[in-house]
């Protein structure tokens, strides 16, 4: 119901591209200007409508992935082999084109800095891009509230905003985790394997220390996760979860 009343308020608006960027060759992030953009919340998202010549329409939400301090609006989208959306986005889309969208959508699956922490957030795949917009925000405002990241992946070639995360890394109070599900480098120091009790111990907070935490990334991982920190003590009240399609974990 209250999706339903906030769409009805929002209007379809225009964005320009002025660059893509293929993290991986399946996931492109496309940077949007957009005129008078009413600005949004770290972790919300947009939805996307793509009109046929013949008039037919249909619509895909996707995660922002930029901060609400950063000057352009973007988007990181993996191309879904039976997709109606995103294929066009990832293979077709170029510098210079236009996008309908409207949004920002969501409240729930959001961060400010006045939430507190410690902040525990959990990625499987493309369920990064919102917490990147996370990520990118506490950077911007200076944030002093402490952070651990726990991203999973099937290999490091497949792992997107690779080198962001390398330098995220080394900010004050982040603390960044990969773990790689299929293939790892012989040199590779990260954690193997998928999400588990065990991994989500090593890498995030005593439950005692009362984390809020974000999830995101397919259904199975995203309950899976869950699960693991609610058996491990985690006050289930302060998990927030996402879920959508895609694979790469």
């Amino acid at each position: 119901m209250e999706r339903a009343a906030l769409l009805r308020r929002l209007t379809w608006q225009t964005g320009t591209v002025i660059s893509t960027t293929f993290e991986t060759p399946r996931v492109k992030t496309i940077t949007l200007a957009v005129p008078d953009w009413r600005g949004h919340r770290a972790g919300q998202h947009l939805d996307v409508r793509l009109t046929a010549p013949d008039g037919y329409q249909t619509e895909r939400s996707y995660s922002i992935a930029t901060a609400p301090t950063d000057e352009y609006l973007s988007l990181t989208v993996e191309r879904l082999d039976d997709g109606e959306v995103s294929p066009y986005l990832v293979d077709e889309l170029r510098a210079g084109d236009e996008l309908e969208f409207r949004g920002p959508v969501g409240g729930h699956f959001v961060w400010d800095n006045d939430f507190g922490g410690p902040l525990f957030l959990v990625a499987g795949g493309s369920g990064l891009v919102p917490l990147r917009s996370m990520l990118r925000y506490h950077r911007a405002i200076g944030s002093r509230v402490p952070v651990r990241v726990l991203c999973s992946a099937r290999s490091l070639e497949l792992l997107i905003y690779r080198e962001e995360l390398m330098e995220m890394a080394t900010y004050d109070l982040v603390d960044v985790s990969i773990t790689l599900t299929r293939e790892a480098p012989s040199s590779w120091r990260g954690y193997r394997g998928r999400i588990d009790p065990m991994l989500l111990s090593m890498a995030g907070w005593a439950a005692d220390q009362m984390p809020l935490t974000y999830i995101c990334g397919p259904t199975a991982f995203v309950e899976t996760a869950a699960a693991g920190l609610v058996a491990l003590g985690y006050d289930a009240a302060r998990i927030r979860t996402e879920r959508f399609g895609g694979t790469g974990v």
